[in-house]
């Protein structure tokens, strides 16, 4: 694996509608810290591609998440499936993942805190300044272990863990693909589960050569807010220094 490149500029609110969530009364202090790569391509999830993700076992998810659009937001609010409002602190990008010849993304950490939420109290289409995103989904845990890097072991809590999800999603009556990479564990661990877990995933390469770049890799929340949005004034880069330089996913 190639040494990580310079680490990048990222991201960046207004009324939004009452939701509701039930919030403890002592949230954790601390979260939880992640490390993540994500690449997000347009058009539908080829066969071959689900076939070449398919040598690892995997849990399959189809499920619906809404995410909070605020171009001044420095991170993610979402409001998961499940019955979860899941926020997300973006505390920088940590240099570039380089798989060569295959994939190059913008590693990025975060720290998460979710608490119990009830419902939006909205009809079925989207409350104004949120985006919901449906998601076909297949996720695999690989652990480090002292014979190597592995999959579907089942690590115990604490210990450095990558979840690689490969998912297609349709937003707006789009769709596109997705590979994710999110690193959790002890700090000084979570870099090197993330590298070697790409190492392994990566080896063969995507079928049809198909190579990430990083013009592919954002976040999900920084990708719909770069998305057309039917209220112009959402319709805005995430980075202020990009005003001029509109970019478009592509492989």
């Amino acid at each position: 694996m190639n040494a990580p490149g310079r680490p990048s500029q990222s991201d960046g609110c207004r009324e939004q509608p009452t939701i509701s969530a039930a919030l403890p009364e002592s949230p954790p202090a601390e979260g939880v810290r992640s490390l993540e790569v994500r690449w997000i391509v347009p058009g539908r999830l080829a066969a071959a591609v689900a076939t070449w993700f398919g040598r690892f076992p995997a849990e399959t998810e189809s499920r619906e998440d809404t995410y909070l659009l605020n171009p001044e937001l420095r991170g993610s609010v979402k409001v998961r499936a499940h019955g979860a409002l899941e926020v997300k602190a973006y505390d920088g990008c940590l240099g570039t993942l380089d798989v060569a010849g295959r994939a190059r993304g913008r590693m990025e950490s975060w720290q998460k805190w979710s608490f119990p939420f009830d419902s939006f109290r909205q009809e079925s289409r989207d409350p104004p300044g949120w985006r919901t995103v449906a998601k076909r989904r297949q996720i695999c845990r690989f652990q480090l272990r002292s014979e190597g890097t592995v999959a579907g072991t089942g690590g115990l809590a604490g210990e450095p863990e990558c979840a690689v999800e490969l998912a297609e999603v349709r937003t707006q009556g789009e769709v596109w693909w997705s590979l994710g990479f999110e690193a959790t564990g002890p700090t000084g661990l979570i870099r090197n589960v993330l590298e070697a877990t790409a190492v392994l995933v990566f080896t063969p390469a995507l079928p049809g050569g198909v190579e990430l770049s990083t013009d592919d890799s954002r976040s999900y929340a920084e990708w719909l807010r770069r998305r057309p949005h039917p209220d112009a004034a959402w319709d805005q880069p995430a980075d202020p220094g990009e005003a001029n330089s509109t970019r478009h996913a592509r492989l």
